[in-house]
Formats: C-alpha cells, sequence, structure tokens
C-alpha cells in the first residue's frame, strides 16, 4: 500500500493501534525537547517516576524562555535544570546558547525520527522530514522514561504546492495564507503534510517557519519529505551522515486536499490579536508602528536575519520605531556577525538582544499600551506581549524591515518605489558557524547516579491530586467564550513565568487576564466541592503549558463542559485527573451563566460505558447532554485522578503481581 511521509513516519514507530483516523495510537518516540518555562515540571516528574536514566536516544533541555534575570529565581531555575540533566542523563543547552527549536534543527533533528516536546511549536522539526508532536510535560517526562506516546490517530491534509514565490514574499506568508484560508482552528486533529513541485524553492529552514506555525492552525504537527533541501541543511551543519531520504510513494494519497500556488502570494499580515486573522499587508498599510522585533522560532533561520540587514543596509530605521533584533541561536549570530548583517543591522539602528525567545513569551520588549508592534513571531494572543493593551501584528520579516524604515505598516513591494530598493539577492555561507561550547552531553551513568538536583527555595514539589468523584455538584466559578488561549489561562511573562516551579504561587495568577477575581473565588471552592468551568469552542488553543491544567486543578476545578478542545489541553486536563467534557448541542453553552450549581452524577459508569453525561443545573432546572472523546486507558487514568496516580497504580499491581 502506498504511503505519505506522515503515514510513513506513524507506521514505522506504531506500538499499539491502527493508523485508522480518530482511533488511539501508542508511537515509541526517539528524541525529546523541553524548554525552561515547561522543563522543570517534567524534571519534577521524573523525580516523582523514578527514573534512573532517560532511555531516548536524544533528549535535549533548553533554557531559551526565562533569560531575564531580575532576581534569582530564573537562575535558580536554571541551576535546577542543569543538575536534573545530569542526574538523568540528557543534554543542556545553557542560557542564550539558542531557542529550542531552530537550535534541536541545527544540532540534533533527523529525518524519519519521532520526537515530542513540551513545547508547542516542537513541530517544526517537521521541516527535516521528522514526526515531531507538542504535548503536555507530563507525556514527555513519559517519553522520557521510555513510555509510549498516545494520540488520536489524524486525517493527513495533504497540500501541493506549485510555482515559486514572487519577491518580497517569503514562507511566512505561506503559512500565514494557510491561516487566512483556516483560522486557527482549521488543522484541529491533522497532520499538514506539504508536497509537490514547489517544495525544491523552499530550504529546509523555509520550512521550518511553516511548520512551526502549523501549530496556530491547531493541527497536531506538520511533516515535509527529507529531500535534497534537507540534504544541504545538513551538510551546512556538518551533519550529512544523518540525512535519510524520506518521501512520499508516488500513488499515496490524503485524507484532505488541497494546493496553493506560491506564485500567487502576496505580503500578508495577522491583526491584533489572533494568528488567524489575516489579510494583505495593503488592507492595513499606513498605520502607525511604534515597535518592529526580527527574532522567534517561527522566523529564526539565518535568511531571516540577513533579508532585513540587506533590506535597511545603509539607511536608517524610522526615528518613532524601536528596532529590535533577537538572534535565535548563538550560532546563528556567529554567522550573522561572519557576513557582515549583525553590522548593518545595529548600523540601522537596531537594538541586538541575547539568543533566545524573549519578546515571543513576554519575556521583555514590551510595546506601549496602544501602540502597534510588528513581529516575525507566531502568536498573537491579547497580552502575551507583556502589555495588557497591545496591539501585536504578525508578519514576514520582509514587511516588518518595510516598517522599520517608513515607521508605518508598509506592502515590501512598495518599497522599490519608496527608496528605489530592488529585493536584495543574498549569497548565505555555505557551512554553519558549528558551536558546541554552549551544549552539555549526558554524564556516564555511574557520574549520573551521584548527582543531587539542586533545589532552590523557589521549586516546589508536584501537587497531589485524589481520584475523580463519581458526583460532582459545584458552581461554575467562571464561564468564558471561544478560542481561549492558555495565555489567557495562565499568562506567560516576566512578571509570571518565574514561578514556574512554585505551583501555589503560580495559581495566584490563573485566569488573571479574563477575571482576576478567579484565584481567590476558586480557592475558596477547593476545600468543599470544587468548581466548574464552562467553555465555547478550542479552549485551550496555543501554548503546551500544563501549568495551565495544573493551576486551575490546585484551586479545585474538578471538571471542565466545553463546546471542543484544542488538543494538548484538552490531554493535559486529563493527565492531572480534570474531566473535560463537551456540549452535545453547542447552543446549550448560552443557556448556563457564571454562578449556577451544576450536577453531574454517575460519572464513573458513564466513562466505562462510553455513554452521555447528563448535566443538571440545579439553579435554572435544566439538563444538558455531554460527551467525553477519552480512550479506555483515559478514563483509568482520569478515574484514577490523573497521570502519575494511575501509573503508580499500574506499577503496585504489577509489582504484585509479579510477588
Amino acid at each position: 500500500m502506498a504511503h505519505n511521509v506522515a503515514q510513513k513516519l506513524i507506521a514505522s514507530h506504531l506500538l499499539s493501534g491502527e493508523m485508522k483516523p480518530g482511533s488511539e495510537i501508542g508511537l515509541r518516540i526517539d528524541q525529546t525537547l523541553t524548554q525552561d518555562a515547561t522543563g522543570t515540571l517534567v524534571m519534577l516528574e521524573l523525580e516523582a517516576l523514578g527514573l534512573d536514566r532517560a532511555r531516548t536516544e536524544v533528549s535535549v533541555q533548553y533554557v531559551d524562555h526565562n533569560l531575564l534575570q531580575s532576581d534569582s529565581k530564573n537562575a535558580e531555575d536554571h541551576d535546577f535544570l542543569r543538575s536534573a540533566c545530569q542526574r538523568f542523563g540528557l543534554w543542556f543547552s545553557k542560557a542564550g546558547n539558542g531557542v529550542s527549536h531552530p537550535t534541536h534543527m541545527q544540532r540534533f533533528g533527523i529525518p524519519g525520527k519521532t520526537m515530542v516536546g513540551s513545547d508547542s511549536h516542537t513541530p517544526a522539526a517537521g521541516s527535516l522530514g521528522m514526526l515531531a508532536i507538542g504535548v503536555g510535560g507530563i507525556e514527555v517526562a513519559l517519553a522520557i522514561a521510555g513510555e509510549p506516546l498516545y494520540i488520536k490517530m489524524p486525517k493527513i491534509w495533504g497540500v501541493k504546492l506549485t510555482g515559486q514565490l514572487p519577491a518580497w514574499t517569503s514562507a511566512k506568508d505561506v503559512i500565514l495564507e494557510m491561516l487566512r484560508r483556516h483560522g486557527v482552528k482549521g488543522g484541529v486533529n491533522r497532520i499538514v503534510e506539504y508536497y509537490g513541485p514547489g517544495l525544491a524553492t523552499l530550504t529546509a529552514m523555509d520550512r521550518h517557519v511553516i511548520a512551526n506555525m502549523g501549530a496556530e492552525l491547531g493541527a497536531t504537527t506538520t511533516v515535509f519529505p527529507a529531500d535534497d533541501q534537507v540534504r544541504l541543511f545538513l551538510r551546512a551543519e556538518q551533519r550529512e551522515d544523518d540525512y535519510t531520504e524520506l518521501l512520499a510513494d508516488e500513488d499515496a494519497g490524503y485524507d484532505v486536499d488541497e494546493e496553493i500556488d506560491l506564485s500567487t502570494i502576496v505580503p500578508l499580515i495577522a491583526l491584533p490579536s489572533s494568528p488567524g486573522s489575516v489579510v494583505p499587508v495593503r488592507e492595513v498599510a499606513g498605520r502607525p508602528v511604534e515597535q518592529v522585533v526580527i527574532g522567534s522560532s517561527a522566523n529564526p533561520g539565518l535568511r531571516d536575519f540577513a533579508i532585513v540587514a540587506a533590506i535597511v543596509k545603509g539607511r536608517q530605521t524610522h526615528a518613532g520605531v524601536s528596532f529590535d533584533v533577537n538572534p535565535s541561536s548563538r550560532q546563528i549570530l556567529q554567522d550573522m556577525t561572519r557576513m557582515g548583517a549583525t553590522l548593518d543591522l545595529i548600523g540601522a539602528g537596531a537594538r541586538l538582544h541575547q539568543s533566545g525567545c524573549m519578546g515571543c513569551i513576554g519575556m521583555g520588549q514590551a510595546p506601549a499600551n496602544g501602540s502597534i508592534s510588528l513581529r516575525t513571531m507566531p502568536r498573537n494572543f491579547p497580552g502575551r506581549s507583556g502589555t495588557d493593551e497591545d496591539s501585536v501584528y504578525l508578519c514576514s520579516p520582509e514587511t516588518a524591515a518595510a516598517a522599520a524604515l517608513t515607521g508605518t505598516i508598509t506592502d515590501p513591494r512598495d518599497l522599490q518605489e519608496l527608496f528605489d530598493l530592488e529585493y536584495p539577492s543574498l549569497e548565505l555561507p555555505a557551512t554553519s558557524s558549528v558551536n558546541l561550547a554552549m551544549l552539555e552531553g549526558p554524564l556516564p551513568p555511574e557520574e549520573s547516579a551521584q548527582v543531587e538536583l539542586v533545589k532552590g527555595e523557589n521549586i516546589s514539589s508536584l501537587p497531589v491530586f485524589g481520584p475523580l468523584a463519581d458526583h460532582i455538584e459545584a458552581p461554575v466559578a467562571l464561564k468564558v467564550g471561544d478560542d481561549i488561549s492558555t495565555d489567557g489561562i495562565l499568562p506567560a511573562g516576566a512578571k509570571v513565568l518565574p514561578y514556574r516551579s512554585n505551583i501555589p504561587k503560580l495559581a495566584e495568577f490563573t485566569f488573571a487576564q479574563i477575571d482576576e477575581t478567579y484565584p481567590a473565588r476558586a480557592a475558596e471552592t477547593r476545600e468543599a466541592n470544587g468548581h466548574i468551568i464552562v467553555a465555547g469552542a478550542n479552549y485551550g488553543q496555543g501554548s503546551s503549558r500544563e501549568h495551565a491544567a495544573i493551576t486551575p486543578r490546585f484551586l479545585g476545578l474538578r471538571a471542565v463542559l466545553a463546546v471542543s478542545y484544542a488538543r494538548i489541553h484538552w490531554q493535559n486536563l486529563a493527565n492531572f485527573g480534570v474531566l473535560a467534557i463537551e456540549f452535545a448541542d453547542a447552543a446549550d453553552h448560552d443557556r448556563i451563566q457564571q454562578g449556577d450549581v451544576l450536577m453531574l452524577t454517575g460519572i464513573r459508569e458513564a466513562l466505562v460505558a462510553g455513554t452521555a453525561i447528563t448535566v443538571h443545573n440545579k439553579t435554572r432546572d435544566e439538563d444538558y447532554v455531554a460527551r467525553h472523546g477519552l480512550s479506555t486507558r483515559q478514563v483509568d487514568m482520569v478515574l484514577a485522578g490523573g497521570l502519575i496516580p494511575w501509573l503508580r497504580d499500574r506499577q503496585t499491581r504489577e509489582t504484585g503481581a509479579q510477588d
């Protein structure tokens, strides 16, 4: 039977289940990726699991998010992460070495491998022909411990690329075109696979841009074939021996088909405050801009910085614009400097920052209230920048450079007339500046066993949650609408993220952007019957941070009743024993009000039998029908109170059987 690339990757790692869309499958995982905003919990989970040593081929912990050290918290977490890598046998990428996704691609990515990461943009590695999936931290911990990854088999969405991108457009405009067509829910329960003659014109790092922001479509992941462009990339990284060709069979088919003629792509831009609100740049041209930020995992390649440097070379950026440049890796900064791009950027007025996520996660570079910030980043959810009243637009490096020069949103094609500027032709180095100085390899097993974890005062233990009750009678502590992101549930940024290892303190910020009274009100329910959240469609979109499930659970959350869920957050809720159910009739969402008392009975029987759950609104004397999408394994896990209690119960049963 002919297979496409995604099917080949899945089939070669399939441990259980069938490749039938909607059914649960178990996959062997070769590599893992963690970063410091989510990795501390992963390491605490490894400790709770009693792991002796990582059982993956490669596991890497990056420090790229929480780089600002305004007090001791972030530095202490970095020390903890380093000690955990030494204890459990992981690679450690030091602060300043680079953003996890491009750095992993440069140093560790291998065609044909599987990877999970506690970061929703992990699918960026699909650019090399990998099956890379963003998941909750506890699932990464299990993968490190040698356990399979369980997911629902997605549909494969084949996108045929033809033609070639015109001047003044780039890969960012391709993924923005996908978002313009399909919005932030279009990829739910799908793997996006790109193929066709247009691929030959896209480098491996161009593909990284597209695969990275496939997460904004809600896709499970994005894959590309491993072809000559991937071979060239690995050759430049002095790792050509890691190359393996991986192509779709000639007569392979797809569950969903689409086509994009690259020659028809125009400069596009995502409006505040969603990556799915995409329009042509010309529609919003002329709006004043106060900040332009270049960098992030969404546009991390040398080309993305070099094209901006070539556009602004010999010119001064607009006096009213803060022009910020975040090199995505130390290696790329060296390459930029070697080819003169760094000097061109600084000469034009750029503020050069350290290699890391920085403003993308709200760690510095917050714009002024109400002012427009143009960013080559993947997300612009409300407040993510660190400014409550922000106005963040997402665009290509070319569009960002045009705004930096003019001080307004400008279609980059207009630069030819405005500045007599032809689209620059770039000559990038054939060989990258490979730098391993800030990568620490795993210790030998005998040394690892002697390492003690370094825990500062800001690192707490994981909360212990009890089994799910068979009867829930609790108030609706919060009612929200559609597309609530994990940033909305638990904000990122310099104020909040330093507490990522301190769950009791972190819980104080839960839903703070939506309803600042929620943490105190929710905490009052914790010792009683807990509380319920009612939500609209696509609840929990965005970041994979499992903190957005843990802190509401810590505050007493027992169940979420939503129209639909984003995949990762739905799984995270189950991982921590929260009952996540969906309205059978979406219109019932509007019939419930915050403060209503809901009653769910016979929960265990309904979950085990797979039948509907009746939700009775005691306040209004109404009934609603709800359903769940949990597998048999997940039902057992939720009933046990979450993944860790379930695993402990399983280990106890296995030990008893052996005795």
